[in-house]
């Protein structure tokens, strides 16, 4: 078995491929927070590919976390020099293996928080990227920022010592402008529309909080470009960790498994810099916002769509759950009547064929997704990824009983056992406050009321409500396979689309 480290690097195995580029000349131009598999399987492989070009070499990255179950990273990319492997699972089960070498700096915040923010400030960081999670920038429907949220009240009243990103990045911004150092670009990588006016309103709102002096100069000074990422990356549990261990022969604490397929479409908004992105696969456009709204109304939307129903029927893999004809039917009844309808092709996204690519990669038996990972976060979810789709239904008059069933099948979820009795954890970092009634309610109107999570326009909905109630009761009664099996639409009395 082959140590992975800056020592031994040149001595892995000639099957595992690297970039070429000589690392030791790298110094990091980008920060990243929220080093988890996404990113390395997303934005490092890009920044990797742009590294092996002449002239690229201050755009390393300094990996950076900052929450406390981030420990085991930690101590693995500080053991290893921040390299890492990444392997690559095509659905015909060919594989290729690679070494990640971008990141040249690591810091784990809760050790250091003063090391985090000198690096943050450091003229040499141009770019500070994010993958914070959907629900990460404390934004509500409405987009208010909370500003209750305790790590957000800790870090307005300790910004020396912040604990949350936006304490990071606003300390950080307002040391470089005393300094008279010009900002770096806020990139957020997350899952959400407009996910860089988002981040720009989340810092805004806490910078506002700080120093409104400061808040305007950021407003003004700071670009927050939005982009569309996209790669499936299972979490990597013990057994995956094993399979990658026999596959590469590399003794690695923090392997990384995904499907082969890769996109990044990119607003081209970066004001001190950026690296040859564009050169390695990254497609940058004045307009993102088709390419979000597609993206994330098919692939997160159908991902959220399957995970609970699948779950409670008590499977535990995406790919077995697509090549059960019931539920490939019922995800492909969903992309194609529901999700899809409101959507036109781009350049480099038919949707067609998008459609059908989703499909193929869901079912990708190489990757071996877990519907658990699929089922985190419903309550910040929802509304992102689902609820433009469900309006449009409904003001249109189209028929929501997928919609209808998903949301029963949620509210089962959410009672903390599956159909055979065994208890599942929900996990609902982002959300839970507002979901512990309903996970404490023996009424199914609880969660349908609850406009944070379904919005205002399903409650208001009786002929939906009706319906729901009545699928919830026979979920309960029957199971979800046998409720799945008796929704058709052709049998189904038109629904009304008035409120």
């Amino acid at each position: 078995m082959h140590t992975l480290d800056q020592a031994h690097l040149s001595r892995l195995p000639s099957s595992i491929v690297r970039s070429g580029y000589d690392r030791t000349r790298v110094r990091a131009g980008i920060a990243h927070i929220g080093v988890g598999g996404f990113h390395r399987a997303h934005q490092a492989i890009y920044t990797d590919r742009a590294l092996a070009r002449p002239g690229q070499e201050g755009w390393g990255i300094c990996g950076i976390n900052l929450l406390p179950q981030d420990a085991a990273m930690a101590a693995a990319m500080k053991a290893q020099d921040g390299l890492y492997t990444v392997s690559e699972m095509a659905p015909d089960g060919s594989h290729v293996s690679r070494v990640i070498e971008c990141m040249v700096e690591y810091l784990y915040a809760p050790e250091n928080p003063e090391a985090v923010l000198a690096k943050l400030s450091h003229p040499d960081i141009r770019i500070v990227s994010l993958t914070i999670t959907e629900g990460g920038y404390l934004l509500d429907q409405h987009g208010t920022f909370n500003l209750q949220n305790p790590t957000v009240a800790h870090d307005l009243a300790n910004p020396g010592s912040p604990q949350g990103v936006f304490g990071f990045l606003v300390g950080a911004l307002a040391r470089r402008r005393k300094a008279g150092v010009k900002p770096f670009t806020v990139m957020s990588c997350d899952n959400l529309r407009h996910n860089g006016a988002q981040a720009r309103r989340a810092v805004v709102a806490f910078a506002k909080a700080r120093d409104p002096e400061l808040a305007a100069w950021i407003e003004r000074e700071v670009a927050f470009p939005n982009g569309m990422v996209d790669r499936i990356t299972p979490a990597t549990d013990d057994v995956a960790r094993q399979k990658l261990r026999e596959l590469t022969q590399v003794d690695d604490a923090a392997p990384v498994i995904c499907e082969d397929f890769i996109q990044w479409v990119l607003e081209d908004d970066f004001r001190n810099g950026r690296p040859e992105w564009d050169a390695v696969g990254v497609m940058f456009t004045k307009d993102v916002s088709p390419y979000e709204e597609a993206k994330i109304r098919l692939l997160n939307a159908t991902h959220t769509m399957l995970s609970y129903p699948a779950y409670l029927a008590g499977l535990r893999k995406v790919d077995d759950a697509l090549h059960d004809p019931l539920f490939f039917s019922y995800l492909r009844g969903f992309l194609d009547h529901d999700a899809g309808v409101w959507l036109k092709s781009l350049p480099g996204l038919e949707i067609p064929s998008y459609k059908d690519k989703l499909l193929e990669r869901f079912g990708n038996r190489a990757v071996g997704d877990q519907l658990a990972r699929l089922c985190m976060d419903g309550g910040s979810k929802i509304p992102g990824f689902l609820l433009p789709t469900v309006h449009a239904i409904l003001e249109n008059g189209r028929p929501y009983h997928r919609i209808a069933f998903f949301l029963a099948a949620y509210d089962r979820y959410l009672k903390g056992t599956d159909e055979k009795g065994q208890l599942h954890t929900i996990n609902e970092p982002n959300a839970r406050h507002l979901l512990e009634p309903v996970m404490q309610s023996s009424s199914p109107m609880t969660l349908i009321q609850l406009k944070e999570v379904v919005g205002s326009k399903i409650p208001a909905h009786q002929g939906f409500v009706d319906l729901y109630l009545k699928l919830r009761k026979q979920i309960d009664e029957q199971g979800v396979v046998a409720t799945l099996k008796s929704l058709d639409p052709a049998k189904e009395t038109p629904p009304s689309a008035r409120a």
